[in-house]
């Protein structure tokens, strides 16, 4: 029977190879993260540290299997609305916006990271599909993945 510091081991693992992937997306195959992506990062390194303090502590895997949902869940909301933005009718998808360095240069903290997490134009464009999922897609379905993973500890018996 697969123990829960394995699930954690293999979610942990996961979260990393979504990076390593990420990484090589951007560097190698010169594909350039949007705010929306960008931030969908952000939660896969979060869901990832959780469920690495979850396997080292290997106490309270309640909790770190409730955080580790809520963290892929959040992930995976910042993914569908990606998708939503890359299947707008061309007329209604917004405009792109300014670089991120100009958005906390010319307003306030709050008010640039509110509009980052918006998305715009950049974060519509399809770069790259596989099984006619583009990214966001994909990745959607990995934080639905982890947030079964998070569940698991939660529903098992010991």
């Amino acid at each position: 029977m697969i123990t829960n510091r394995q699930i954690n081991f293999f979610a942990f693992i996961f979260c990393m190879g979504l990076i390593a992937t990420a990484l090589y997306m951007q560097h190698v195959m010169e594909l350039r993260p949007c705010y929306l992506c960008v931030t969908q990062r952000v939660f896969v390194v979060a869901t990832g540290m959780l469920t690495l303090l979850a396997l080292l502590h290997n106490r309270g895997l309640k909790i770190y299997g409730s955080l580790t949902i809520v963290s892929a869940l959040g992930g995976g909301y910042f993914s569908a609305k990606q998708l939503w933005l890359q299947n707008l009718p061309v007329d209604q998808i917004p405009a792109c916006g300014p670089p991120a360095e100009y958005l906390f240069n010319a307003f306030n903290f709050t008010e640039a990271l509110s509009m980052l997490l918006q998305g715009d134009g950049n974060c519509a464009t399809i770069q790259w599909t596989f099984l006619h999922l583009s990214i966001p897609g994909w990745t959607l379905v990995s934080f639905l993945l982890l947030a079964i993973l998070g569940l698991l500890p939660i529903i098992r018996k010991r």
